[in-house]
């Protein structure tokens, strides 16, 4: 199995890769590289053994899409009177997996309709069309091989500590040790170097590794009232189990 991670940005630049191979009782990170372009995700997973994580939203909240199209069409919002307040305006900033993710590591994530991460989320949608067009199934609620993942929260539930590794190459530095001394059989290879200098190169390494528990069916998917909602938001495939855990094929869904 090969699983690939995507730290996705608004541009190339900022856009990083990971590809880990699994085998029985190990792992092997075998590509890292930053500068990404969406012909490289999408033949990434030309390959029929490839799972693919990204982190990004996949979808925005139904709330927000509904007032986007009532406003264009200078009609009534759905959620009722406008009152310039915040309760109103939730249902728009978050999704619903959204609210499952606070519920479970204690913080939000960034909003994707109100926050400059829907600039991201606007590249990423021509990227599910892209890999949709070339053939890999895109399903937003984690179903099939696509998975959308979160690197720091998958580190929370994990149990590392995160604060300030995304801004800090010695925290990345010292996060990745404890990581390498937690789970012996992940070989980072060369690639070390560049996950510490750059966050990027880092978040798409813990990418991989969430999508591994993706693919294993390791985590919590939608309610089954909720399937609906997530096939059009995205669902936030947040590990369930620990790391250590990845290896044990006996755990694989598919």
């Amino acid at each position: 199995m090969r699983t690939i991670g995507i730290d996705l940005a608004a541009s190339t630049p900022g856009t990083a890769l990971a590809e880990i191979v699994w085998s029985r009782g190990a792992a092997r990170l075998t590509r890292l590289e930053v500068g990404v372009d969406d012909a490289d995700i999408v033949a990434s997973v030309s390959a029929g053994d490839a799972w693919l994580g990204i982190d990004c939203p996949l979808g925005w909240p139904d709330a927000f899409v509904d007032f986007v199209q009532a406003h264009h069409a200078e009609a009534a919002p759905a959620l009722g009177p406008v009152d310039g307040g915040a309760d109103w305006r939730r249902p728009l900033v978050y999704r619903h997996t959204d609210h499952v993710v606070r519920e479970r590591i204690g913080r939000w994530p960034l909003s994707v309709s109100t926050d400059r991460l829907g600039v991201t989320a606007l590249r990423c949608a021509g990227v599910l069309r892209r890999l949709a067009e070339a053939g890999f199934a895109v399903d937003r609620a984690g179903e099939g091989r696509l998975f959308e993942v979160y690197p720091g929260g998958s580190l929370r539930v994990w149990g590392f500590d995160t604060t300030g590794y995304r801004v800090d190459d010695a925290r990345r530095s010292a996060l990745l040790d404890t990581v390498r001394s937690r789970v012996p059989w992940f070989d980072v290879g060369p690639f070390a170097g560049l996950a510490i200098a750059k966050a990027d190169a880092f978040d798409a390494v813990i990418a991989a590794l969430a999508t591994r528990a993706g693919a294993l069916g390791r985590f919590e998917p939608p309610a089954p009232e909720m399937l609906a909602v997530a096939r059009r938001e995205g669902w936030v495939v947040l590990p369930s189990g620990g790391l250590e855990g990845l290896v044990r094929d006996a755990w694989r869904r598919r």
